[in-house]
């Protein structure tokens, strides 16, 4: 299952790594604890909509392209088959090696998904401006 949360962290920090700088730069810049924006960038922290306007203008990018970048992500897991929701297990008697993987494109997003298990995937998103993003549900 995918959490938005997680998909939210990571695209804050594809967009601070792609500018090579680091967590106490943009923490300092966005006027929050270094220990937070690490734990919103993990996922395990929800952003309100200020602190987020905050990250993304410390980040020098507009809430709109990062939640347009999010929504892309989204969209495109939406139509792969347990992605949003938890996968119901396959039968005992199914040969599986515990991964199952996809991949879908749409315009200048392609979203490849492992399924390691009904709670674990790893996505990652590839854009045509040639950033690459994991990110691990």
């Amino acid at each position: 299952m995918v959490l938005l949360r997680r998909v939210i962290g990571d695209a804050l920090r594809a967009r601070r790594q792609g500018q090579h700088r680091t967590l106490r730069e943009v923490s300092t810049a966005a006027n929050v604890s270094l220990g937070y924006l690490s734990e919103i960038e993990r996922g395990q922290k929800e952003a309100s909509s200020e602190l987020l306007a905050a990250i993304c203008e410390a980040l020098g990018a507009r809430l709109s392209e990062v939640l347009g970048e999010v929504s892309d992500t989204l969209a495109l897991a939406e139509g792969m088959e347990g992605v949003l929701s938890p996968v119901s297990p396959e039968p005992v008697d199914a040969p599986s090696n515990g991964l199952r993987s996809r991949k879908v494109a749409d315009g200048n997003v392609s979203v490849s998904v492992r399924q390691d298990s009904p709670l674990k995937a790893t996505l990652r998103t590839t854009r045509k401006r040639g950033r690459d993003v994991v990110y691990a549900a």
